[in-house]
């Protein structure tokens, strides 16, 4: 008999510290001994659905119900709605896009690290035979990344749920992962703009006239990231549409690639990306390789008591993360 059948699991695998359902699951059926069969293309979790034949998606689903049929499956519930919100997150998520690195942590404190060059050491000045290499000090920040709780309360009852098709109630769970990436965006953005608490807040560079954007403007901001990329554009609705109607954005070959492709040129190569929640009169302009990093105190959290105990009254889903700025100067806005 396959392994997957014959282990034990219980909730308890969701409070092993550091570790998380899925690891301890993998832990104890690892995928390998699969080689390249059938079950050796799933994950630990994958196999345990395929243990107590429950279909998460597709027009032939099991209903909610289908997990509480034993007290072994009914385990699985939490991880299934943990799994389902972090699809809802993945697929909203820009934050791949904007985070230079994402340090996981196990506790809510956490200090991150800055690098300070000596004045014009940025510059790869000659250095004479004998003189002294510029410096640049790497230290820890003075206070700690502010971490922050979101997520939203499931509130339902057993009896509403329990015949309901899990692909729909995946996409119920989808959107609160949407919402929470959204919110984690904003909270990016705001640290982005105002600094982490260590007095490092973006240089601001106005448009060379007060409520209007102009092409030169994109170009001025461009120019005040030197030495690093303007790789990422943060625009706000009404200032992205002015941007897509610029003349300079506009040309045959470009209007062919976008009605083929859905691919729009680009101020400068840069990727622009679309935040409804910034500032209507700020654009902000970073080097996505150097500029924040992403800190998070585990993955999706659920309040897997109850979901276990069919207590779905009211069930957090939550999440804990926070921002840091690696290189201050790394992110400029532009005030229009």
């Amino acid at each position: 008999m396959e392994l997957y059948k014959t282990i034990n699991i219980d909730k308890t695998m969701y409070n092993r510290k550091g570790k998380s359902f899925s690891q301890v699951l993998e832990e104890l059926d690892p995928s390998e001994n699969y080689g390249s069969s059938p079950l050796g293309k799933l994950d630990a979790f994958g196999r345990q659905l395929k243990r107590f034949d429950i279909k998460v998606s597709g027009a032939d689903s099991d209903i909610v119900d289908k997990f509480f049929q034993t007290s072994s499956s009914a385990v699985l519930f939490p991880e299934y709605v943990s799994r389902a919100v972090k699809a809802g997150m993945d697929y909203a998520d820009v934050l791949p896009d904007i985070t230079a690195s994402v340090t996981n942590i196990e506790g809510m404190d956490y200090r991150s690290i800055v690098s300070a060059p000596e004045d014009g050491s940025k510059e790869l000045k000659v250095v004479n035979e004998g003189a002294f290499l510029p410096v640049t000090t790497v230290k820890t920040q003075e206070n700690l990344v502010k971490l922050i709780k979101r997520g939203r309360m499931l509130v339902s009852t057993y009896e509403a749920l329990r015949f309901q098709r899990l692909d729909l109630f995946t996409v119920t769970l989808k959107q609160i992962g949407s919402y929470i990436s959204r919110t984690q965006l904003g909270d990016a953005v705001e640290v982005l703009l105002n600094g982490d608490g260590n007095n490092n807040a973006a240089t601001v560079v106005n448009a060379a006239q007060s409520g209007t954007l102009a092409y030169g403007d994109l170009i001025s901001l461009w120019s005040s990231m030197s030495p690093y990329e303007l790789n990422t554009l943060l625009v706000p609705t009404a200032l992205m549409e002015k941007i897509l109607a610029m003349p300079e954005m506009q040309d045959a070959q470009a209007g062919l690639d976008f009605h083929g492709t859905g691919k729009m040129i680009t101020p400068m190569g840069a990727k622009l990306i679309h935040v409804p929640s910034l500032d209507s009169d700020k654009i902000i302009g970073l080097d996505n390789k150097c500029a924040l990093e992403m800190v998070q105190a585990g993955q999706v959290k659920v309040d897997y008591d109850k979901l276990i105990d069919r207590q779905l009254e009211r069930a957090a889903v939550s999440v804990i993360s926070g921002f840091a700025k690696i290189f201050s100067e790394a992110s400029v806005v532009l005030k229009v």
